[in-house]
């Protein structure tokens, strides 16, 4: 029997499993919100949660993003293989071979028109427990979002808030 290893093996995106993005505001050290997107797997693959980890991981490395590295700033570099468009209050993230949409806060939609930007964490660490349709309360955000292991096994991307022209 062989085995292809998994270097070699084509990117299918349903490695990834059920990809939920999440946004929410907060306080940023300039004393203004920031708008965030909080990316994650909820790790339902036949793999598990180690499968999408590492599908995530690959989705992330393939197109040049360092995970538990330095932030990529979007504003910055023309080329990112990843985007966001607000419109119609509704903000769609786009990344190779797939797109995400979310329906955010009016809070965070006030941010994102003031900043022009949001501020993706991408990671690839699974949370099977926030699945879509259930309330995530403030201080389950806090305690995932803000985990050591969250922040260190993600990409870190500021994302230039696009608009549709017309």
């Amino acid at each position: 029997m062989t085995s292809t290893p998994s270097a070699t093996r084509p990117f299918r995106v349903a490695d990834l499993g059920t990809l939920v993005v999440m946004p929410w505001s907060g306080e940023a050290p300039d004393g203004s919100d920031m708008p965030y997107l909080l990316a994650y797997s909820l790790g339902d693959t036949e793999e598990g949660p180690e499968g999408t980890a590492v599908a995530v991981a690959r989705l992330l490395t393939d197109n040049g993003m360092p995970v538990g590295g330095d932030v990529v700033d979007g504003t910055e570099r023309s080329t990112l293989p990843f985007g966001l468009l607000v419109q119609s209050g509704a903000a769609v993230l786009s990344m190779p071979s797939l797109n995400a949409q979310c329906l955010p806060p009016p809070e965070w939609l006030a941010a994102v028109e003031q900043r022009g930007y949001a501020y993706l964490v991408l990671t690839t660490r699974a949370w099977p427990e926030a699945t879509p349709g259930r309330a995530v309360t403030p201080e389950e955000l806090a305690a995932f979002a803000g985990a050591h292991e969250t922040l260190t096994a993600a990409a870190h991307i500021v994302l230039p808030a696009r608009r549709l022209r017309g």
